[in-house]
């Protein structure tokens, strides 16, 4: 991966890179895409998936606000592409 690709793909997922950023991450999606390699060379032959290998439990947190309502509002418009008001603009789709 290079400059460019690492450019392109900040402008898909809508981030913005510092110069610094797009410096370093070619060689780390290098890295990444190596352990992902890993991982798939792993076969599951030895391994017995079954429910009994596993524990199933369900997490859940008590109930309640986990912040003060509107706390993240501003910061999450401003993350839009485009707004109106207090309201994401997105296309309409038909």
């Amino acid at each position: 991966m290079n400059k460019e690709e690492v450019l392109k793909l900040a402008k898909l997922v809508r981030i913005k890179l510092s110069d610094t950023e797009v410096e370093i991450l070619p060689n780390e999606f290098e890295s990444i895409l190596n352990y992902v390699g890993e991982v798939k060379r792993i076969t599951s032959s030895n391994t017995q998936l079954s429910p009994e290998n596993f524990s199933v439990r369900n997490v859940m947190r008590a109930d309640g606000e986990g912040h003060e309502s509107g706390i993240y509002t501003n910061k999450i418009l401003s993350e839009a592409p485009a707004r109106d008001g207090d309201y994401f603009q997105v296309k309409k789709i038909l």
